[in-house]
């Protein structure tokens, strides 16, 4: 305010606008002194004003420079590792695994379609919105809060919140920030193949369950709104857009969300042995803190776990994303290795390390090969026929196209593509960052929402399409086709290389 009101007076003065006055009354002698003084001015004022401007110009260049390179400093300032540090926020919230919220992440590849290529097809696999915790555990969080309450009389400083704290979480359904994440990713799929999306809807899938449903729904709300905001689009728009929805039932093929494999099931049990040893390594601690500012509860490991999940549910419940006061628990090191906690548990469940994972992900695979190729599908495993084989239920004209499914089903079908081949098994005794594991880890995988674009286009100077594939806008190199530089591969080489699903997976050891 100080530094405005004085470049205005200075301006004003500049500009001539000094400030009127009444001479006071005085002798000759004085008042000629005066003219003469007056006169001096008149023939210097000029030459003044404009050394005047120029130094005012240079002040204020001076201040808006120091003032710009004070906030880019401050943008660009690393997190320092202290949760309550503003620049630790974003770290914090993309360090929850599964749990995170999905945003763009790092690419050594420009994810920018290439100038002189021009896509013609798009098909999308996303996970449904952020939503409250799963049945079984929101009761188990419920309980671990009541327990505190009921046992806890002195709270820890930073605690003291929880002393008041109600558990309102529900079970299972999208929350508003779940909602508004579909609708943005909704508008953010069509900017991005506007040239297709003016002129063509997508075919729309989504499994069965309830939050998956809704979050195709709103996913064509932001569809919808991107069409009508565009001045260049004129074809009639049919929404409400038809979703087809794949219900998980017992004994129904459905390739987004399969259980068909009863010997997957089984080992998805004996598949926790690394992610065990990390909880062995890293949580006793945790426990033993929580445990201190929280006399008489005696959590064990498992429920310190708990405590932190209660940090992401709590922030998605937020309309605006909020971080929850149960985020500021912990410090950024340990949200790190919360992340990789999860991380192992997505790999060996049901990815890489998964010895069926791959297989379940199989039938999906195929029929987006038949899409690519515009060829019928091609699958023994998890496909149902019936409904493959038609043209109302799985047309193979279209350009565009949307899935909608979960987060381990996602993992099965990144495994099935070959997507993470590169990435060396997880150990359970030491943190392997997403780079060191060639860009895998659960938040920037298979976080809430998350996307896979497959990209077909064609390209100036090349006879055959290229295929690529994005993760949350992450270009994934194609493995085994002959990449090029851009990570992309000719689609007869892509279809080549994704024998393992075209093979059937191992889907002969489901049943042995």
């Amino acid at each position: 305010m100080v530094f405005t009101n004085l470049r205005r007076s200075l301006m004003a003065f500049v500009a001539g606008g000094a400030y009127r006055y009444t001479r006071l009354p005085g002798n000759a002698a004085h008042h000629h002194a005066q003219k003469r003084t007056a006169g001096w001015i008149d023939r210097h004022i000029a030459a003044f004003r404009l050394a005047l401007c120029a130094l005012l110009c240079i002040t204020i260049i001076s201040f808006s420079t120091s003032l710009m390179y004070v906030m880019d400093s401050i943008s660009t300032q690393p997190c320092s590792g202290f949760t309550r540090d503003r620049h630790c926020r974003k770290e914090i919230a993309r360090s929850w695994g599964q749990y995170s919220s999905t945003y763009s992440v790092p690419s050594e590849i420009s994810p920018s379609i290439p100038k002189e290529c021009k896509v013609t097809f798009a098909q999308v696999l996303q996970r449904h919105g952020a939503r409250d915790p799963t049945a079984h555990k929101s009761l188990a969080y419920g309980d671990l809060v009541d327990r505190i309450h009921d046992s806890v009389t002195d709270y820890g400083r930073r605690f003291k919140f929880i002393k008041s704290y109600k558990y309102t979480l529900g079970a299972d359904q999208l929350t508003l920030f779940g909602e508004q994440q579909m609708v943005d990713s909704g508008i953010k799929f069509y900017e991005r193949y506007k040239d297709l999306a003016r002129t063509d809807s997508p075919f729309i899938r989504a499994s069965g369950q309830e939050r998956v449903v809704e979050s195709a729904q709103n996913w064509t709300q932001g569809f919808h709104q991107a069409r009508l905001a565009d001045e260049h689009s004129h074809t009639p728009d049919t929404y409400p857009y038809h979703v087809l929805v794949l219900p998980e039932e017992d004994g129904f093929n459905n390739t987004l969300s399969p259980n068909l494999c009863p010997a997957f099931e089984d080992s998805k049990h004996e598949s926790d042995d690394e992610q065990d040893a990390w909880i062995e390594k890293v949580v006793p601690p945790l426990t033993e803190r929580v445990n201190q500012n929280l006399p008489g509860a005696n959590l064990s490991d498992e429920e310190t776990i708990y405590m932190m999940d209660l940090c992401p549910f709590n922030t998605v419940a937020n309309g605006k994303g909020k971080l929850s006061e149960f985020c500021y628990l912990f410090t950024v090191e340990e949200w790190l290795d919360y992340d990789y906690y999860q991380s192992l548990g997505k790999w060996y469940g049901y990815g890489n390390g998964s010895p069926l994972g791959p297989t379940q992900g199989v039938g999906f695979v195929n029929e987006l090969l038949a899409r690519l190729t515009g060829r019928p599908v091609i699958d023994h495993t998890t496909t149902n026929s019936t409904l493959d084989g038609s043209e109302s239920t799985f047309p193979l004209n279209r350009v565009l196209y949307a899935d909608f499914s979960h987060d381990n089903d996602m993992m099965d079908i990144y495994a099935a593509l070959g997507l993470y081949n590169l990435t060396d098994p997880l150990p359970g005794d030491r943190r392997v960052s997403p780079d060191q594991a060639k860009g895998f880890s659960a938040s920037w995988a298979v976080p809430f929402a998350a996307r896979l674009y497959v990209e077909k286009m064609t390209c100036g100077g090349s006879e055959e399409e290229f295929v690529r594939i994005l993760v949350n806008d992450r270009v994934i190199p194609l493995q085994n086709c002959g990449a090029d530089a851009l990570g992309r591969c000719t689609l007869s080489r892509f279809v080549e290389s994704q024998s393992f699903a075209r093979n059937g997976g191992h889907w002969d050891q489901c049943f042995v």
